[in-house]
């Protein structure tokens, strides 16, 4: 039994969007939806929303600027790749509180004119309350230095882009279809309501979609090898975002950082539970059905569905790692190498290797995945290695 009780318009928004839909029910996805991207009530819409250390959660870009500016260094190598156009556009989705375009940017007008001379900075940002934050940060600091620009996917020309899609912790936000294995079948997750009690409730699946989705995987559940109420989930919409994305970019890359596993450890069988996590004041539990439009919501990417889908759709996939080689790779060692030489205090050397250390953490931060995927790329992968993921 699940729910809340206490007054909360976000939850009485939902009761009203339950009673309102055909089988007095939604989706889980629906569900997340709301509780994180509701335009009123929604988490990422919230004007208390804090990244960092006195936030939820904190994020690479969040710890230091190190994160900001050896990824500055690869996009630098991206550009210089395609010939160095003289028109580059360099898109973040999902870019927070601005702190990793401010460090980015920062890093290239100081150590590559050039490369900012040609530069359009464009954010997409689902979050009304972040854009704003975003806008403030970064028009103060460089509207008469660099192109700017904040706008949907949607409202993008169809091969527009030339120059890379990132994002870092985007995928991981969006919402995700719970599924679960009862009885011998793939069931999915609903919301109901009883008695102003938000329950869950089992039902066929949703869409034939997932279907589809682990038939592409070489998924196949069977009770022989999967426990009974097996619990896992399914991103559909990370599926249409990446069509999104190849439909915008003419040439160029995607780079997608985040938490996650490959198909075959995800779906893996002693993984009954899924991986779908709440944070909550730095504290992180698995029930997404308590503070309601307060807390983050999040699950782990499948890099195994945006490799496989992506090379359907016409993208390349061109290298994945770790993030604590890619960040080795470009230069994160040099910097740990630089504390010994002596110009700054004991006190200092101690929080600069914390630092440093926590973004290749492999326990945390370093077990990210990063993913290097290509369109219309003129050259041949065996002709080029991008520094962040050289073996």
């Amino acid at each position: 039994m699940n729910g809340n009780k206490d007054h909360n318009p976000l939850l009485e928004k939902i009761f009203e969007i339950i009673h309102n839909s055909p089988d007095k029910q939604i989706t889980f996805a629906e569900y997340m939806d709301l509780c994180l991207y509701d335009s009123d009530y929604g988490y990422y819409n919230s004007e208390k929303i804090i990244i960092g250390n006195q936030g939820d959660f904190f994020t690479s870009p969040s710890l230091s600027t190190d994160f900001g500016e050896l990824l500055a260094i690869q996009l630098e190598e991206f550009w210089q790749t395609l010939g160095k156009p003289s028109s580059f556009q360099l898109v973040e989705m999902g870019a927070g509180n601005g702190n990793l375009a401010l460090t980015i940017i920062n890093y290239i007008l100081s150590h590559y004119p050039n490369f900012a001379h040609s530069l359009e900075y464009i954010i997409i940002e689902k979050s009304k309350a972040l854009k704003t934050k975003q806008q403030n940060l970064l028009t103060n600091k460089f509207g008469n230095l660099i192109k700017l620009k904040w706008c949907d996917l949607d409202s993008m020309s169809d091969n527009s882009i030339t120059g890379c899609f990132f994002s870092n912790e985007l995928i991981d936000a969006m919402s995700v279809h719970l599924i679960t294995f009862k009885q011998k079948q793939l069931q999915e997750i609903y919301l109901t309501e009883n008695n102003s009690q938000l329950l869950t409730k089992y039902d066929s699946l949703s869409t034939n979609e997932i279907v589809n989705y682990f038939d592409t995987l070489s998924i196949t559940f069977e009770s022989e090898t999967y426990p009974e109420n097996y619990q896992t989930e399914v991103n559909l919409n990370c599926l249409q975002w990446l069509k999104q994305v190849f439909t915008k970019l003419k040439q160029g890359y995607l780079l997608t950082i985040d938490y996650g596993y490959n198909a075959q450890k995800y779906y893996h069988p002693q993984r009954s539970q899924g991986t779908l996590k709440c944070y909550y004041n730095h504290r992180h539990h698995d029930n997404p059905y308590v503070n309601i439009g307060s807390q983050d919501i999040t699950s782990h990417v499948n890099f195994t569905a945006l490799e496989k889908y992506g090379k359907f759709l016409g993208l390349s996939n061109l290298g994945y790692t770790k993030q604590a080689l890619f960040l080795m790779n470009l230069g994160l060692g040099d910097r740990l190498n630089e504390l010994s030489n002596g110009k700054i205090s004991l006190t200092k050397i101690l929080q600069r290797r914390q630092e440093l250390h926590n973004l290749i953490n492999p326990e945390g931060l370093g077990n990210f995945g990063v993913l290097l995927q290509g369109k219309n790329l003129i050259f041949r992968q065996s002709e080029t290695s991008w520094q962040g993921f050289i073996n």
